[in-house]
């Protein structure tokens, strides 16, 4: 059966999303920036938010996010996303907002923009790739960072002692009465994919719905900054990271919780 045969008697079972541009990406193999990239176009043209999204990226390998995601963007400073995205919201509540940051952006620079937006329950939706390391700037250890990791500035490995512990982000806005819906997802195999986009579908529904701020986390891999094959890299991922950070809902006051 021939591909045009298979699109024309309705078996096709996958096709590029609408919303995704046909744009080389430029980020390093098996990342998974590509996938979530993907996922929020499936989400937002699901939806018919085509026209009513605002995107807002800062400094980080998430800047380039408007050249393949077609819809509308703004660019912030480094870790000003959502202040940017809270100005945006509250001029036009008419739009959908949401912000694709890393956690050196996020976590780092961008630690308290993150906590006062969730502590006053901003309408938007707040989506952190978390790799545990900053991956556009050079390596460095961003507060993600796991105990005994190596970096450009901890080439030694991580020590609580002298850099702290890593940072739960999702643990600590889950606390905070402004969020909604904080949850703490994976693109590593297709099941995780399938959960991740069930994540942000909800969490565009909780904005859509005014319901105040949903926070996206995924932890995810970055197989240059960490020195491994992308193969290497989920299995050490799996190994480490979700140790520190496990995966599934921290928080949903919008569903009601199951007995």
């Amino acid at each position: 059966m021939t591909r045009e045969e298979i699109i024309n008697t309705g078996n096709k079972v996958y096709s590029r999303p609408r919303l995704l541009n046909k744009n080389n990406m430029h980020y390093c193999p098996g990342c998974s920036h590509g996938v979530v990239h993907k996922l929020v176009a499936e989400v937002i043209d699901e939806m018919g938010l085509e026209h009513d999204t605002i995107g807002v990226a800062p400094v980080g390998c998430a800047v380039f996010a408007y050249n393949y995601l077609d819809i509308d963007w703004v660019e912030a400073a480094h870790g000003r996303a959502p202040a940017v995205a809270t100005a945006i919201s509250r001029l036009r509540p008419d739009k959908v907002l949401f912000t694709y940051q890393g956690d050196g952006d996020l976590a780092a620079i961008g630690s308290a923009e993150t906590i006062h937006a969730c502590t006053r329950g901003e309408n938007i939706v707040i989506i952190m790739i978390n790799n545990g390391i900053y991956g556009m700037t050079g390596g460095q250890m961003s507060p993600c960072t796991l105990e005994g990791a190596k970096t450009a500035t901890t080439p030694y490995g991580r020590r609580t002692d002298l850099n702290g512990f890593p940072l739960r982000v999702a643990d600590v806005v889950s606390l905070l009465d402004g969020t909604c819906y904080v949850t703490r997802q994976a693109v590593h195999t297709p099941g995780a994919v399938r959960k991740a986009k069930a994540a942000l579908k909800k969490a565009f529904q909780n904005a859509l719905d005014k319901k105040g701020t949903s926070f996206v986390e995924v932890v995810s891999t970055c197989n240059s900054g960490w020195k491994m094959s992308p193969a290497k890299s989920n299995k050490w991922m799996e190994e480490n990271m979700f140790a520190h950070y496990p995966l599934g809902d921290l928080k949903n006051t919008v569903e009601p919780e199951k007995k």
